[in-house]
């Protein structure tokens, strides 16, 4: 039962990939891309990462996906027939990633060199992954944690300083 979900989790993530891209669109695409963040956050509800999930929605579904509908309702992008070539370029090297796949399934190199404990191995968690993330995040990674939120902050105010800069030279 869980391989019949994981296939369609998997197939849906890679068909609305595929839509992302195809779709002219912009807003069209953005859907498809909200689509597939669902079925990635629910990928990860099938590992048991729970936490994982829920930053997928908030953050990617939530955050990311409606800034980039902002910015293309903001810019009022045309469709625009520049890129031609494209289709060409992204056509061979998808069929070169996939003939690459197939190279390494055939060959039986997927397991990446892990040494995974069998299911009835592993041990019982005295905390659960939010609990273990959070540890983490505030003890072992607090100070690139700190520096990720300034650069964040730093890039914040650059985008009002531009955007301020923009209106006011317009207004002249």
């Amino acid at each position: 039962m869980g391989t019949i979900v994981f296939f369609y989790f998997a197939g849906v993530i890679v068909a609305t990939a595929a839509l992302v891209v195809a779709l002219r669109s912009p807003v069209y695409s953005a859907l498809a891309l909200l689509v597939m963040f669902f079925h990635v956050a629910g990928l990860f509800v099938t590992l048991h990462a729970e936490f994982l999930a829920i930053i997928q929605i908030l953050v990617y579904a939530g955050a990311i996906l409606v800034l980039y509908l902002f910015v293309v309702m903001l810019l009022n992008l045309k469709r625009e027939e520049r890129f031609q070539h494209q289709l060409t370029v992204g056509l061979f090297l998808g069929c070169m990633l996939f003939a690459e796949a197939v190279l390494l399934v055939a060959k039986g190199k997927t397991s990446l060199g892990m040494n995974l404990p069998a299911p009835g191995e592993f041990t019982q968690l005295t905390q659960g992954n939010t609990e273990s993330i959070g540890e983490l995040l505030y003890s072992t990674y607090l100070f690139p944690f700190e520096i990720a939120s300034l650069i964040l902050l730093v890039a914040m105010v650059g985008a009002v300083i531009l955007t301020k800069k923009g209106i006011l030279e317009a207004k002249s």
